[in-house]
């Protein structure tokens, strides 16, 4: 029988695309299911009870929540081909700690970029590009994070790349001036056929957190 999988998401999501970007790298058919965040779905709230947020990966009916899980889940379930996690113990343990890394400091920064305005605005620039310069210093000379392979701490960190146009029009900034080196990763990573169909074109997100940008800042 062959497998159901079936994905809740929501398309400007970045946590969303790095599962996109996982089964793509898999080759797996899945069943892509929009969900409305403000509407949200039964099997949505059935399957995610303790979060109630996307995404949720159902495989044979049973449901993986939160992205980077849902990332190893993929490359240990379909372990057969395209690894995304590396093999050696300890450059998966240093995998980890960067996606972690992304996963906790990024989003809140990076929000407040065009949430916000003023003083608050200034610092969460500051403090995001801080971020990124640690992330740049970590990539280094490297291909990819984990070397010459595309990998775990790519596919984390690659979704909000589709989002750094928003950033600097709402930021007024230049994230490639302070961060050339991560911007060249991110266009290697575009290359690949896995993330250029999995990311969203960055001027429809932009367009996204406009109109978000209405509800959240009076100008």
């Amino acid at each position: 029988m062959a497998d159901e999988v079936i994905l809740l998401d929501f398309w400007p999501s970045m946590f969303g695309m790095r599962t996109r970007i996982a089964l793509a790298e898999k080759g797996i058919k899945y069943e892509y299911r929009e969900e409305d965040l403000r509407n949200k779905s039964q099997l949505l709230l059935q399957m995610n009870p303790v979060h109630r947020k996307i995404p949720v990966l159902i495989h044979n009916g049973k449901p993986v929540c939160e992205s980077l899980i849902q990332v190893q889940y993929i490359d240990e379930v379909w372990s057969d081909k395209a690894p995304i996690l590396p093999s050696d113990p300890y450059q998966r343990a240093q995998a980890r700690f960067w996606a972690d890394y992304v996963d906790k400091k990024m989003y809140d920064p990076a929000r407040r970029i065009w949430a916000t305005k003023g003083e608050e605005q200034e610092a969460a620039k500051k403090e995001f590009l801080e971020i990124l310069k640690t992330l740049e210093s970590e990539l280094g000379e490297k291909p990819y994070f984990g070397g010459d392979e595309f990998g775990y701490v790519d596919i984390s960190l690659i979704g909000f790349y589709t989002w750094f146009q928003a950033y600097e029009k709402f930021g007024n900034f230049s994230i490639e001036a302070g961060c050339p080196k991560l911007i060249g990763w991110a266009k290697r990573c575009l290359q690949r056929e896995s993330v250029a169909k999995s990311l969203p074109e960055p001027e429809k997100v932009t367009g996204f957190v406009a109109e978000l940008r209405k509800k959240f800042v009076a100008e």
